[in-house]
């Protein structure tokens, strides 16, 4: 079960049937799932219709209506700034500007295989060439990572279809993959062993002193012996560990690729 402005429905069989996926409504088991709810659910009214026959009781009127780990003044506040920047109409779609970013980057792909087709592949054409296939693909990224949150057109099916053009053509990654992992990291942003960007490989991909104790801890937790918990946490914290929780977009890249592939 969980809650959803103040209302407790049972999504369990329902999860299973959930287009956003099972894990994105587990990860909220037994919580208010209001905020998470809102951001996601862009056609609140149909969403709401399939709600109805999941409904099981409200909660009790000095039962709060927030997660208990979060601060109920600040989350308060973040929910009327969302109001306000919706009233002003910040979140509408500037068309133009989605236009002129898909043909920045269909000319800069073309222009890459173009420059090694005509000029050879000689030192500096290749350069050129890897220098314009990568900003390409960047921003191929970046534009299919908006149309995955559905930000481009009103419509959902339009941002679906043009991102699996995006995604899977021009990329060669699953757009349902990437839709899977990054509902769950807008989900549970930054929450260990529930957001996929922290869920990487525990020893080489363990970022920041605050998350590198957190592994070793669990990864102490489960060893057998006290020797292995000893060498579980001088591992992780000591060699594996990026000081300030810096992310390094090398390692994440590489994880992505990694995971991808697996």
């Amino acid at each position: 079960w969980l809650v959803i402005d103040r209302k407790v429905y049972d999504v369990s069989e329902f999860s299973n049937r959930h287009p956003g996926g099972r894990r994105v409504i587990s990860h909220y088991a037994g919580q208010d799932a209001t905020d998470a709810f809102e951001a996601f659910h862009s056609d609140k009214a149909l969403v709401r219709k399939y709600l109805k026959s999941l409904l099981i009781g409200e909660l009790a009127p000095d039962q709060p209506s927030f997660e208990t780990n979060k601060k109920k003044s600040l989350l308060e506040d973040f929910r009327e700034l969302r109001c306000t920047i919706e009233k002003m109409g910040l979140l509408r779609p500037n068309y133009i500007f989605f236009f002129l970013i898909f043909l920045h980057f269909l000319v800069l792909d073309a222009a890459s295989w173009l420059v090694v087709w005509y000029f050879g592949v000689s030192l500096v054409p290749f350069l050129v060439g890897m220098a314009f296939f990568t900003i390409a693909q960047i921003q191929m990224g970046w534009f299919q990572h908006d149309l995955g949150h559905c930000s481009v057109f009103r419509k959902p099916k339009w941002n679906r279809l043009l991102q699996i053009v995006v995604i899977n053509v021009l990329k060669g990654l699953p757009a349902s993959w990437w839709n899977h992992l990054h509902n769950q990291h807008h989900a549970k942003p930054n929450c260990f062993r529930k957001d996929p960007d922290l869920n990487m490989h525990p020893l080489l991909f363990s970022l920041g002193k605050t998350l590198s104790v957190e592994v070793s801890k669990g990864m102490a937790g489960e060893a057998k012996s006290h020797w292995d918990r000893r060498f579980a946490h001088h591992n992780v914290f000591s060699f594996f560990s990026l000081e300030k929780r810096r992310r390094s977009s090398c390692l994440t890249i590489t994880s992505t690729n990694i995971s991808s592939v697996s």
